[in-house]
Parts: C-alpha cells; sequence; structure tokens
C-alpha cells in the first residue's frame, strides 16, 4: 500500500467531504478507506455503543464515543474505534476546535468488533497502536469466534473465551458490558 501525501487540514476536508465513506491514517500516512459496516456489524456497533453511552450517562467521569468519531494519536495516525472513551478532564482540556475536529489525544479507552471481513492480524495492530499511544484498556471483540482480546499497557494480551460480561474497571469504574447482544 502507498502513502498519501495530505496534510492534517487536507484529510480533515477529504472525510467531511465524503461522508458516506469512513476514512483511517495509518502513522506512515497510508489513507486506508474503510467500507460501511453490514447489517450484523452496525448492530453490534450500536449495542456496544449503546451500554458505553448508558454508563456514561450515569456519572460525570468522560465522554463516549461511537465509530464516527476520528481521533489523531500522538503517533500522527487518524483512527475511529468502534467505541471510545475519554476521561473527562483530557476531553475539557481541548480546545472548542479541537474538540469539532479529530482529537488529538489516544482515547483512554477503545473497542474493536471484528467483521467477518476484518484481518485479525490488522486489528491486533491497530489495537497495540492504541496501547502504545496512550490508551489505558482496550477490547477487540470478535464475535466469529466469541472471543476477547484485552489490551491493557504493560501487561500480556488476556483473551476471554465466551465472556458473558466485560468489566472496564478500573478505567471505566463500574462499567459492565453484556456480550449477549453481541454475541447473538
Amino acid at each position: 500500500m502507498q502513502s498519501v501525501d495530505l496534510s492534517d487540514e487536507q484529510y480533515f476536508q477529504l472525510c467531511q467531504t465524503n461522508r458516506d465513506l469512513r476514512f483511517e491514517r495509518s502513522a506512515t500516512g497510508e489513507l486506508i478507506i474503510m467500507p460501511p459496516a453490514g447489517g450484523s456489524s452496525s448492530h453490534r456497533n450500536i449495542k456496544l455503543s449503546q451500554q458505553l453511552a448508558n454508563w456514561a450517562d450515569t456519572n460525570e467521569l468522560g465522554i463516549e464515543f461511537d465509530s464516527s468519531g476520528g481521533f489523531k494519536l500522538p503517533n500522527g495516525a487518524d483512527r475511529s474505534p468502534d467505541a471510545a472513551w475519554v476521561r473527562l478532564e483530557r476531553w475539557e482540556a481541548l480546545t472548542p476546535e479541537e474538540q469539532d475536529r479529530f482529537a488529538p489525544l489516544c482515547p483512554d479507552f477503545v473497542a474493536e468488533l471484528r467483521s467477518r471481513t476484518d484481518s485479525l492480524k490488522e486489528l491486533r495492530l491497530k489495537m497495540q497502536e492504541y496501547i502504545d499511544n496512550g490508551a489505558l484498556l482496550g477490547w477487540l471483540i470478535d464475535p466469529q469466534t466469541r472471543k476477547v482480546e484485552i489490551y491493557r499497557p504493560g501487561l500480556s494480551v488476556e483473551t476471554l473465551n465466551n465472556p458473558e460480561r466485560l468489566s472496564g474497571d478500573p478505567v471505566l469504574p463500574g462499567f459492565m458490558l453484556n456480550l449477549a447482544p453481541i454475541w447473538s
């Protein structure tokens, strides 16, 4: 794959002009065009985002994001996790302009849902990239195998087979993801 030499402003405008497409950009400038999610993936994603949003509504600890939210990671990559959360004090430290664009930070929490067409190898690299750029917790959820890989800084990846629930503690205090609607 080839990298595309776009400034941050050009990349932002490309995304704004093509709102029906989803883009990501690697740290090396490679432009990644992401196809729209299929019905099953979209349904699973909204169930994940819904549970995260419901939890965030019960406290004032941070801000949640769905798969359309973009983040400019410290390594220069532009990524859009399927679900993300940022501590409130980090979000409020951004200027209004930074909040309206691709937030120049790595979320504290990220989740990626593997669809049937996703490369597991590429998703694992993306999850490690989030951790390397400051994420405190990451979940790679694979509905096909009913496995979850849990990523944390300084720890080996933990794999759970067919869990019913995932605890977000201590990064997401009290958050418990019910996987039943994601497995179905």
